[in-house]
């Protein structure tokens, strides 16, 4: 999979049309973020209580709203731009909203669940009410200058949930991909609704490879033959490419929709694999082990979870402890990244090389021929 993608990414490069590269950077005066945990810079922590630590210890010093030890991919994006790191969107106090917006919550997916968030983690706060949130709301007068929503970034990553939802529920496989198309109509409607408020340059999040995920492969049963060669599980990850391939077109089918928008769909999927594939290389340890967290196979127990305590003699005590060097794992708390992890994922996809079509992110706001059109 690996080879062929690098195979088409030679090529992608090379048919690119000669002027891209003499392009100006683009000036993103500010980023908009939808998404779920692998971009929830405080939403849910504002509205549900604080992500315990020792999330937020390696960079941050203390909680900072997210899940993992440090910044995520979000993070960086805003910094690469010379932007503030995303307040988010339900943080009022003390947030700066003059830079852009993160309505990212963890736990979101994009079709609303028919659960409560106790009954399955799942945030109330779905893709269509972040898009409300966006369209208007007590804060809006903190919000950018209305002409620069125009010329904002507005990055989408979401979907992974909408995925394990339906493993939750007992679905088949079969049965998860039986309703991804219904998802990505919602998505696409979205981002149409975004596009009529004033977006012009969008840069799309592809799912990632859940069934490397330590969470996944610890709460759903599998076989010994649906374990690929890398250790990850793939039924999951089958899914997730099936989701991801039918992004890929949900996004080409926007580009004829919104002629007038610059829209790049990442890989994430292709960059997360390979790091996890080739772990030891890049400098970490085994992929599957969890930093944060509480006994089990890979150091992960979901009654357990990252910052968990206990009561012993009255008192609380954490027993879902940080790892002694964060920086060597890439499984955060078993379901997100280290920050060592998020930046090196960044790192690969900033320069377009995981982006169709393949243009860096500071040249986002330029509209360029996909490159399944400039391929045939």
């Amino acid at each position: 999979m690996l080879l062929c993608f690098t195979f088409s990414l030679l090529i992608s490069f090379t048919f690119l049309p000669n002027h891209v590269w003499s392009l100006s950077p683009c000036r993103f005066p500010a980023v908009f973020n939808f998404g779920d945990s692998n971009s929830d810079t405080g939403g849910l922590s504002a509205a549900f209580g604080q992500a315990p630590f020792p999330n937020g210890e390696t960079y941050f010093g203390a909680p900072a709203g997210r899940f993992s030890d440090g910044r995520l991919i979000i993070d960086f994006i805003a910094g690469s731009l010379g932007l503030p790191y995303l307040s988010p969107y339900l943080d009022a106090l003390g947030s700066n909203f003059s830079h852009g917006a993160n309505f990212a919550t963890a736990g979101s997916t994009i079709r609303p669940q028919n659960t409560t968030m106790a009954q399955s983690g799942y945030s109330p706060i779905s893709l269509d009410v972040q898009f409300l949130e966006f369209r208007g709301g007590v804060f809006q007068e903190l919000l950018p200058k209305e002409e620069e929503f125009a010329a904002a970034l507005y990055t989408f990553d979401i979907g992974q949930n909408d995925l394990t939802a339906g493993y939750k529920l007992n679905m088949t496989t079969e049965e998860v991909k039986a309703y991804v198309p219904d998802l990505l109509r919602s998505l696409s409607n979205i981002i149409k609704y975004v596009h009529a408020r004033g977006a012009r340059s969008f840069w799309i999040h592809n799912t990632g490879p859940v069934g490397c995920y330590p969470y996944v492969m610890d709460r759903f049963p599998i076989t010994a033959a649906q374990v690929d060669k890398h250790g990850c599980a793939s039924p999951f990850n089958d899914v997730a490419q099936y989701f991801n391939s039918n992004l890929k077109e949900a996004v080409a089918q926007l580009r004829e929709d919104l002629p007038d928008s610059a829209i790049t769909y990442v890989d994430v999927y292709s960059a997360k694999y390979r790091l996890i594939s080739q772990a030891t290389k890049h400098g970490f340890m085994e992929p599957f082990m969890v930093c944060c967290g509480h006994g089990g196979k890979y150091n992960y127990n979901k009654a357990f979870k990252c910052g968990a305590k206990i009561g012993v003699d009255g008192k609380e005590v954490v027993i879902a402890k940080s790892c002694k060097d964060p920086t060597a794992h890439i499984s955060w708390d078993g379901t997100h990244f280290t920050e060592t992890a998020n930046k090196w994922i960044f790192d690969r996809i900033v320069d377009g090389s995981f982006s169709d079509p393949p243009i860096p992110l500071r040249m986002a706001c330029h509209k360029v021929e996909s490159v399944d059109h400039l391929i045939i």
